[in-house]
């Protein structure tokens, strides 16, 4: 009786085992690597570095907002922000796939745009593409930093709430 039990259960782990490859792709990763402490972006060069301390831990290609060049100032502008933000918040069931919330507005931007009689804007992620976009150009998004949608599985896996995200020209 225990010979028969024993390759039941044998049996029903080389099923499970082979329906393994039939599972469902999940996009949210587990990342037991170092701590992201800060994220660099450089707008001109198109490239975003997730650092630890003054480790470079990964490093992505990524989209911008359709009028790259300068700071995001008002809302509509289809800019991205240049400056110190923080990653605020996390959206697991975003348009496009994940993302990564950056605090823009920040006060400063906020006092700068009522000043022109504007608004700031908002609404400003790192995110995937879900699938989508690809092909529409270089820079494609409404403000935004837009990398593949298996790097921003990476990404929200390494970064948690509250880190930096400096933002260059």
């Amino acid at each position: 009786m225990q010979r028969r039990t024993l390759i039941s259960g044998l049996s029903s782990l080389a099923l499970l085992a082979a329906c393994g490859d039939s599972m469902p792709h999940s996009k949210f990763k587990i990342y037991t690597g170092a701590p992201v402490t800060q994220i660099q972006v450089f707008k001109g060069k198109r490239r975003m570095y997730l650092l630890s301390g003054s480790t470079v831990l990964k490093e992505y290609k990524f989209a911008l907002g359709g009028n790259p060049i300068g700071p995001k100032r008002f809302e509509g502008d289809g800019k991205t922000p240049e400056g110190l933000y923080y990653i605020d918040r996390r959206n697991p069931n975003s348009s496009y796939h994940l993302s990564l919330g950056i605090s823009y507005p920040n006060p400063q931007d906020i006092a700068y745009a009522e000043s022109m009689g504007r608004k700031p804007g908002g609404d400003i992620f790192v995110h995937g593409r879900a699938g989508k976009n690809k092909g529409r150009g270089k820079d494609w998004t409404a403000g935004c930093i837009a990398v593949t949608d298996k790097e921003i599985e990476e990404i929200y896996s390494m970064v948690a709430t509250g880190t930096p995200i400096w933002i260059f020209p």
